[in-house]
């Protein structure tokens, strides 16, 4: 299936795949929705603009003040800097001085129904060069799911898809991802996961399984491909379930949950302010109302209260699996 001997790094393929991603994603999502469609802000940074010498491109589309999509939005960028930040150099200070390009599609969902999860996935391949050596190259990404009112239905499809994804590539690539996703998206100063998780992986390359670059390169197709057959038809299921004014002042105010995850622990944030990235694109997926209480706990045995006993890593597969 994977021909290892075609190591080469083909930016431009990664690129033409990462657009039909994004425009594909738009459009489902866009006809789940039924009231509007993404707008296209295509964007270019001039060559002194910014620091760290960052240089490039992208694609931001965004849907806002949908009947189901509140706030969504899906960005493709390509940017080159002069020298790694120190979000990307952390884990790799042999790295540190070298130049790079950045490319990938980064999404976040905010549903307007309380019932209906909001979610987010990416995928990017990173480059680090230095003049009169090999490039050095890695990808990264996932998807996650972050419900206010949890159905176990939608919780195994979502494993159930993430699993798939995964499966062509081995059988422990799934329980390793899954189990870096529950250890990623977790906010230490509230004990609690994001979410019911899902994938993420990053450091993906040659030395991590013994994939050459293509087959690093199809994963990550396979995650991109997989993030919508997980997503649409959970939002298909909830979009049309009554809420009220406690539903809505419950989501928002576990919205606030994840605006705190995004700005305090977010790599993708932490890198793109580093570097002095478009602040639109960036902030794109903060939601677009939040709040927050004081020391807010849910009555015993409410609706409300069930979605704490979802906030742990578990094995959502096998716990599901007599359902």
């Amino acid at each position: 299936m994977f021909d290892h001997t075609q190591d080469a790094v083909n930016v431009e393929k990664v690129k033409n795949y990462l657009l039909g991603l994004q425009d594909d994603i738009c459009q489902q999502l866009a006809e789940e929705d039924g009231s509007k469609d993404f707008i296209v802000d295509a964007w270019d940074r001039e060559p002194d603009e910014g620091i760290m010498g960052l240089t490039g491109g992208g694609r931001s589309r965004v849907l806002e003040g949908g009947d189901i999509i509140e706030k969504g939005g899906v960005n493709f960028s390509h940017v080159r800097g002069k020298t790694l930040p120190a979000s990307a150099t952390a884990h790799r200070p042999e790295l540190a001085g070298r130049s790079f390009q950045a490319l990938g599609v980064s999404l976040v969902i905010h549903p307007r129904n309380p019932y209906v999860p909001t979610s987010h996935a990416n995928v990017r391949l990173f480059i680090a060069e230095k003049e009169g050596e090999a490039p050095v190259w890695w990808f990264g990404g996932g998807f996650d799911l972050t419900p206010y009112y949890p159905f176990d239905q939608d919780i195994l499809h979502w494993h159930l898809t993430s699993k798939e994804a995964c499966d062509p590539f081995g059988t422990d690539v799934y329980t390793k991802y899954k189990a870096w996703c529950d250890e990623y998206f977790f906010l230490k100063h509230r004990n609690e996961t994001r979410g019911v998780g899902g994938l993420f992986y990053d450091d993906l390359n040659e030395s991590t399984f013994g994939w050459n670059f293509d087959k690093c390169f199809a994963f990550m197709q396979s995650v991109g491909d997989h993030f919508i057959k997980a997503y649409r038809p959970i939002v298909a299921r909830r979009k049309n379930l009554d809420y009220g004014e406690r539903q809505r002042d419950f989501q928002l105010y576990r919205r606030g949950r994840y605006a705190e995850f995004n700005l305090a622990f977010d790599r993708g944030t932490i890198f793109g302010l580093q570097t002095g990235g478009r602040t639109e694109s960036i902030l794109m997926s903060m939601p677009p109302l939040a709040t927050w209480k004081y020391d807010y706990h849910p009555e015993p045995g409410t609706e409300e209260a069930k979605l704490y006993d979802y906030l742990s890593p578990k094995d959502w597969l096998a716990s599901f699996k007599d359902s």
